[in-house]
């Protein structure tokens, strides 16, 4: 299962810098006028887990494979994007593919970086951006109702159910509110909107783009962003694009060594990446044995056969059961073999809700 992030922003912001961080690549060029990125550039990313390491540990691993975030660094935005400015068209149509929105906003100050609006204000520049998704929404959202009320009058329950819950967010829309706050009213009004494929209805993580001495405890204008963040049900983190860009080139211990003299107990990268990972409401659950110990996503709420269906489609049409271990007492009774001795290897049929950390074998017949 592939999830994507889409890192947006208007130009100048540091966020091609953070993407080429991020996948430690120079694959986005970054450099001081607008438009610099046209084609999105994609990279993966490993989701840092401590838990793995101790997992593949005990089970004497030689291999450990953590799992991965797809992040796509998206064409720099500009007022007017809604209606086709700059690279908008491509902008709005690139953003429609992610499946959550990484948005970085600058919060330092530099002479000698221009700002395309030539001044320095996060939340200013946050409502350039939501601006255009939004009224990019409210087109959208006033053609497909229009057609939904002519449809209901007629006695079509789905196209009820449609302007029901389309309904709700195009009035967010019009208060200036993003549609993600639109609360659908059952399963059914839950797979309508998400068939919408609405730009304000992904979730946001603001990333707050700040100077060197700022990377510990952010400043004035990333306490604003949090705020705003807080308000409409988003995330934000603080991060240093240039530290990042330092790190990159360093050995662990030196990452270490740099980031502790920093004032700072991991990379902001690392942040990001959880945070992306927590936003889009996944989970993690492991595999371990003596060839390789693997972590592998899957969605908050998932059931047992839909996780084995993570590794192979096989694993979940044939499923049987699941060989399950809590991580805690994976690490407690040091292993299977220990966990199985104390009553705390379980045998999960279909119904069983994967939990978060849970070390699994599964059994299927195909």
């Amino acid at each position: 299962m592939g999830f994507r992030c889409g890192i947006v922003g208007l130009p100048n912001v540091g966020k091609s810098t953070l993407f080429n961080a991020l996948t430690e690549t120079q694959a986005a060029q970054a450099a001081n006028y607008p438009f610099c990125t046209i084609e999105p550039n994609v990279g993966r990313v490993e989701v840092p887990d401590v838990r793995l390491d101790r997992i593949a540990a005990i089970a004497k691993s030689a291999k450990i494979v953590p799992t991965q975030l797809e992040f796509v660094d998206i064409a720099g935005l500009v007022k007017g994007a809604s209606q086709g400015e700059g690279l908008g068209n491509q902008f709005l149509g690139n953003i429609r593919e992610v499946d959550a929105i990484v948005h970085v906003l600058r919060c330092f100050e530099d002479d000698d970086i221009q700002h395309v609006s030539n001044k320095v204000d996060p939340i200013a520049d946050a409502e350039v951006v939501e601006t255009e998704l939004m009224l990019a929404d409210l087109e959208s959202l006033e053609k497909r109702l229009e057609n939904a009320r002519r449809r209901a009058t007629s006695g079509d329950k789905e196209a009820r159910t449609l302007v029901s819950v389309l309904g709700q967010a195009l009035g967010l829309l019009r208060e200036g509110k993003p549609a993600r706050l639109t609360e659908p009213n059952g399963d059914e009004e839950e797979r309508l909107f998400a068939q919408a494929q609405l730009l304000t209805a992904k979730p946001v993580l603001y990333v707050c783009n700040v100077a060197e001495e700022d990377a510990a405890n952010g400043n004035a204008m990333s306490e604003a962003v949090f705020a705003k963040a807080k308000a409409e049900g988003a995330q934000a983190v603080v991060v240093s694009a240039a530290i990042e860009s330092e790190l990159v080139a360093m050995e662990p211990e030196e990452r270490a060594e740099y980031l502790a003299d920093l004032g700072l107990n991991e990379s902001g990268l690392s942040r990001v990446i959880r945070a992306g990972y927590q936003l889009l409401g996944l989970k993690t659950f492991f595999t371990a044995g003596p060839k390789e110990a693997r972590a592998w996503t899957f969605p908050a709420g998932a059931k047992a056969p839909q996780a084995a269906g993570e590794i192979h489609t096989d694993f979940e049409k044939g499923f049987i059961r699941a060989e399950t271990i809590a991580y805690d007492d994976y690490i407690a009774l040091n292993g299977e073999s220990g966990a199985r001795e104390a009553g705390k290897l379980r045998q999960e049929g279909k119904e069983y809700l994967v939990q978060d950390g849970d070390v699994m074998l599964f059994k299927f017949n195909v």
